[in-house]
């Protein structure tokens, strides 16, 4: 056999090898019992998108339920639950009830909101134009929702608030008793990044930003390159083109040194989702979002009292442990059968570049790392309380 043959077989048998290697030594990771509540109001289809990645942590370094059994993520959740068959369009909802707020919260170790949004008629039933508003059918912070993250603060336990649980269609007096619990101000701006701003390129272009534009400006939308579009909650709109308003078209999020350290994340990563401008309070602020404006695109944001740096990540500064996500971290398309590989995240990080543009880039480098050592780290200390 000449050289060049034996070191292709040699490549081969390590990486057959290689994944088995991953896979045995996954399973001969030691359990973690802790009892998590995850809620997610969002989950207009069977994908449940919006915590997902969540239970990718969970199983990946192998936490269960008080019940000894592995968390799953179409079922260990509260919130809105699609059922099947899926042409019968029907749904059921587990909600957090007022006669049980206590119990649970003596019950639970940990409380991760991920998502409030909620479900609506035109994400639900099909045929319908997905890009316009509709009717809600269920979503927003409720009072209960409030009540537990606050007799769980009360008992000194996690919580991890992220973007959209004080935002649209949750209620005034429910977000700023929320805001108040997180110690921050949502200044009622939203934020995105679009590839395209050009509706026929994008036909996922949201349609209801375009009408508020026209009655706003009293002019069409005539945008077609790439661009940052912000939203208020009383229904304005201020557009930052790329080539006219931006230096860079996509905002990025940096992290100071201290939480480079803490966490290990990159100084700086770019954000493809939804986000929120929010006041930081008294929080520690870990990282946060840049958007690179030009001069026109500044004299934009000032004239409408947008700054161009906002928190992105929240750390409690007391010794009430919370954190606060201003952007919609959890939502990332990753399968769930690559979290039974130890050190799979390690592989993608190597990898890296070529996850970019599949929206995962953020996933590997950014939310997993920080999730899993606010997890891990959490995990620890009720551990040697116990």
């Amino acid at each position: 056999m000449n050289k060049p043959i034996r070191s292709f077989f040699i490549i081969l048998a390590i990486v057959s090898l290689v994944p088995g290697y991953m896979l045995v030594k996954w399973v001969f990771q030691p359990r973690k019992e802790m009892n998590i509540l995850i809620l997610d109001k969002t989950v207009p289809t069977f994908l449940r998108e919006n915590h997902r990645s969540f239970n990718w942590i969970l199983t990946h370094e192998k936490y269960i339920k008080s019940d000894k059994k592995r968390y799953n993520f179409t079922k260990d959740y509260y919130g809105f639950f699609p059922l099947k068959p899926k042409r019968s369009k029907q749904y059921e909802i587990k909600r957090i009830r007022l006669s049980k707020v206590i119990e649970m919260a003596d019950s639970f170790d940990m409380a991760y909101y991920a998502d409030t949004y909620g479900v609506y008629f035109n994400d639900w039933y099909q045929g319908n134009n997905r890009t316009r508003r509709s009717r809600k059918i269920y979503g927003g912070t409720n009072n209960n929702d409030y009540l537990f993250l606050k007799e769980m603060k009360k008992r000194k336990k996690m919580i991890i608030g992220e973007s959209n649980i004080l935002a649209y269609p949750t209620d005034l007096l429910e977000r700023t008793k929320t805001e108040n619990l997180f110690d921050l101000h949502w200044t009622e701006w939203l934020g995105k990044y679009f590839t395209s701003l050009d509706s026929v390129k994008n036909p996922g272009f949201p349609k209801w930003i375009m009408d508020i534009y026209r009655q706003q400006y009293h002019k069409p939308w005539a945008f077609k390159n790439a661009g940052i579009v912000f939203v208020s909650f009383n229904n304005r709109v201020v557009v930052l083109e790329d080539q006219k308003d931006l230096d860079f078209e996509i905002p990025y999020i940096y992290t100071n040194e201290y939480g480079q350290k803490k966490y290990g994340l990159p100084y700086k990563v770019a954000f493809p989702y939804w986000f929120e401008v929010v006041d930081p309070g008294n929080n520690k602020v870990v990282s946060y979002f840049k958007i690179h404006v030009n001069d026109i695109g500044d004299s934009l944001l000032t004239s409408n009292s947008i700054p161009d740096e906002f928190p992105a990540v929240l750390e409690s500064s007391t010794d009430y442990p919370h954190y606060y996500f201003a952007g919609n971290f959890a939502k990332n398309p990753i399968k769930m059968r690559s979290s039974y590989f130890a050190g799979y995240e390690k592989v993608c990080q190597m990898v890296g570049v070529p996850f970019i543009q599949k929206g995962r880039y953020f996933y590997w480098h950014f939310y997993q790392p920080l999730m899993t050592h606010i997890i891990n780290t959490y995990y620890s200390d009720i551990k040697g309380k116990k």
